[in-house]
């Protein structure tokens, strides 16, 4: 018995392990939250037909996950890294697949938590709006089967932001201001 199951493990390990990179797409991007009038708000940006998602873009050749997250926030929304606040041990994940071309693409996208106090959003070309949305709201907003993923991130982040409030963890000092070393995972 546990002989078949080790060959069917391996199996399936040297299945997964043939995918090429071309089959593969990572990209990463931030959570961005205020807080507004005692409620944390989360920013999500809509790109039309009922897409809405958090700012986020494919990991470009030999740049690291945390690097691409504040490189494409700032391109999509204008928050740079010196406007967010990163909460210390959060990172998650999304995965799904799709098609693209016939071929099948297995997507992750690498996921930070950071707040922010500014204001102006500055949102690039391709974007048709954002708003600032209380959790119960962004749920709502991620409706249907495509967007499983975007709701298990936010239940994520705010199950996270909940738990460090219980936990009397909303000291500024836990929160840190990036340094200029972006090479960090």
């Amino acid at each position: 018995m546990i002989k078949s199951y080790s060959k069917q493990y391996f199996k399936r390990e040297r299945a997964e392990s043939k995918i090429s990179p071309a089959e593969r797409e990572i990209s990463s991007g931030i959570i961005i939250y205020r807080r507004y009038n005692g409620e944390i708000q989360f920013l999500l940006l809509y790109y039309g037909r009922s897409q809405w998602t958090f700012p986020r873009g494919k990991i470009e050749k030999e740049e690291r996950s945390f690097a691409t997250a504040l490189r494409e926030t700032g391109e999509e929304t204008g928050i740079g890294k010196n406007d967010i606040h990163f909460v210390d041990g959060f990172k998650t994940y999304e995965n799904w697949t799709y098609i693209k071309n016939g071929k099948k693409i297995f997507k992750t996208v690498i996921f930070y938590l950071g707040e922010t106090d500014k204001k102006n959003i500055k949102l690039e070309e391709r974007s048709q709006g954002f708003g600032w949305f209380g959790y119960r709201d962004a749920l709502k907003i991620f409706y249907g089967p495509k967007n499983n993923e975007n709701r298990k991130v936010l239940i994520k982040a705010s199950n996270f932001l909940n738990n460090r409030e219980k936990n009397g963890k909303r000291n500024p000092v836990l929160l840190k201001k990036v340094s200029d070393n972006t090479n960090n995972e």
